[in-house]
């Protein structure tokens, strides 16, 4: 077991750092922290994240990917600010569950501009009424001639105010296929400059840059080639990127609470109390201590599922306790941190309210500290608390 990066992952994650200092941290920095980028923003940052191989970082090179290992993709990704972490999520698994279930046609239609960083993708699957079970959901497609037609609500998508693409879950509501009569569920390739839909984007206590928002699809008619139609089930697929997104978020986690570390850390080797620097005091050693020791085992813990997702093994239980984990230690270490500042951890100057806000925000995509429990807990007993099935033999 070897804990030491190769010469290559020190390459890839060094260049994924120059990217962000030279490209992403300006263009956050020039914008509004509480105000959603521009696109043109985005999509010049996203150019930027593409060349690194990192919108595509599932796909083989002559699907026009990088085919990344999942654990150099995590290394790369840690780097990402997670303003835009989570719309490089959003991205990249879109573009995954495309090349996963589309068709040749499809692939070469609609691939290209999103991995190129020139268009905007996204998926829609959490409505009101259903989040963590996605057989949940009530947005209905019907097919009207050669027209396919979308009714319901999709919402907390990440870049859909913004999206070029979306791709629908909806129940398959087709009379030619199930006299009206829910059947399963398909998922459809909404293009907005050909099938307009209304979209706003959600206010929301953290990761104010990013872009979260809510779409609404009122006899949407989408031409029928933007079908998905094939045999790969329809909620798996989502299941397979979901597993690889839980620990790409906790390591968002990790990088808040790295953050948080350094302002802390620089704080207490300068600021004076009782004639000598606070960094000399017992306590906020202690708490330093504690805040690095989240962040080394939110970080290890994300690597460890990461790396059982290449290698092909079970990995469910450990992607989803490596979120848990992680964003529930980080959100605490940025706590702390805030309190090794006093009271300039509650300025804005200082930037610790930010981190804090932000690194709560983690907490509920891709599953909330109680589903992804329960996922961990049906790995490790082989019961479905969910369902209530028997044990596995």
């Amino acid at each position: 077991m070897d804990f030491n990066l190769s010469s290559e992952q020190v390459l890839m994650r060094d260049a994924s750092r120059r990217m962000v200092a030279r490209v992403i941290a300006p263009e956050l920095a020039r914008h509004d922290a509480d105000q959603p980028l521009p696109k043109a923003v985005l999509l010049t940052i996203f150019k930027a994240i593409a060349a690194l191989g990192l919108t595509a970082a599932r796909l083989p090179p002559d699907a026009g990917g990088s085919r990344l290992s999942m654990l150099d993709y995590g290394l790369m990704f840690e780097a990402i600010p997670p303003a835009i972490g989570l719309s490089l999520v959003s991205q990249e698994a879109c573009i995954a569950r495309l090349y996963a279930e589309c068709n040749a046609e499809q692939r070469q239609r609609f691939l290209p501009p999103l991995i190129a960083g020139s268009a905007l993708g996204c998926t829609g699957s959490t409505e009101p009424d259903a989040g963590s079970d996605p057989r949940g959901i009530r947005t209905r497609v019907t097919q009207d001639g050669d027209t396919l037609v979308l009714n319901g609500r999709k919402m907390w998508i990440t870049n859909v105010s913004m999206c070029d693409l979306i791709i629908v879950t909806c129940l398959d509501c087709r009379s030619g296929q199930s006299g009206g009569k829910r059947v399963g569920v398909v998922k459809v390739v909404v293009e907005r400059k050909d099938s307009p839909f209304e979209a706003r984007e959600i206010d929301t206590i953290g990761l104010r840059q990013g872009l979260l928002g809510e779409a609404v699809f009122d006899n949407c008619r989408v031409p029928v080639r933007n079908l998905i139609d094939n045999n790969a089930g329809g909620t798996d697929v989502l299941k397979a990127t979901w597993q690889v997104n839980r620990p790409l978020l906790g390591l968002q986690a990790v990088h808040l609470a790295q953050c948080a570390y350094d302002i802390a850390l620089e704080y207490a080797r300068t600021r004076r109390q009782f004639d000598d620097v606070i960094g000399g005091h017992q306590l906020v050693q202690k708490n330093l201590s504690d805040i690095v020791t989240a962040v080394t085992t939110s970080r290890l813990l994300c690597y460890h599922a990461l790396s059982l997702i290449d290698s092909g093994a079970p990995a469910a239980g450990a992607a989803a306790m490596a979120k848990r984990h992680a964003q529930n230690a980080c959100r605490e270490a940025v706590w702390q941190a805030m309190n090794i500042l006093g009271a300039m951890g509650l300025s804005t100057e200082a930037r610790m309210e930010q981190l804090y806000r932000d690194s709560r925000m983690l907490a509920v995509p891709d599953g909330t500290n109680e589903i992804l429990a329960l996922i961990h807990g049906r790995e490790l007993t082989g019961i479905d608390a969910f369902r209530r099935t028997q044990p596995r033999a």
